[in-house]
């Protein structure tokens, strides 16, 4: 059930399956060792957001393939976000964070608008089919693979496999 956002999006909503909370490059490295990671990829941008643009305060996001029919989440590479690119990308915990009173939701829709150049239709659509997509991963068990900091996809994943 692999689902690709539709090629006019450039920003998307991209829920982790449940059962993959918590596997990932950041929590595995040394707190030094990520800091420099990110670092790097903030450099690699620009000091720009990889999406929209932006500049101030990034935030590093991992960028995973997920190959639905062995559930394997893999490591593809990383890119500068911008809070609320951040906040779209992850909009599971940003619901969650407005809920409790501490985001603007509206505002991190009106980003995903805004970066698309779409109304609220196509956001509902998209993240409606987001969920569905998150919902059917979140079913199974997944094995996630890390690869260290500079190598590049396949390179070394057995030892950061989770």
């Amino acid at each position: 059930m692999p689902a690709n956002p539709p090629e006019n999006l450039r920003l998307t909503i991209e829920l982790v399956p449940e059962t993959c909370w918590y596997s990932n490059m950041r929590s595995a490295l040394p707190r030094d060792e990520w800091d420099r990671l990110r670092r790097q990829v903030y450099a690699d941008y620009g000091h720009r957001c990889g999406i929209c643009g932006a500049r101030g305060k990034l935030h590093c996001h991992e960028r995973w393939h997920y190959d639905d029919a062995a559930h394997v989440q893999t490591l593809q590479g990383y890119i500068a976000l911008c809070a609320w690119c951040h906040h779209v990308n992850h909009i599971g915990l940003s619901e969650l964070l407005a809920a409790q009173g501490q985001l603007d939701f509206a505002r991190v829709v009106a980003h995903f608008q805004r970066v698309n150049g779409c109304d609220r239709t196509t956001y509902e659509r998209h993240h409606a089919a987001a969920v569905k997509l998150w919902r059917e991963r979140s079913r199974h068990p997944w094995r996630t693979e890390l690869a260290p900091p500079g190598a590049l996809p396949g390179e070394a994943k057995e030892e950061y496999s989770l």
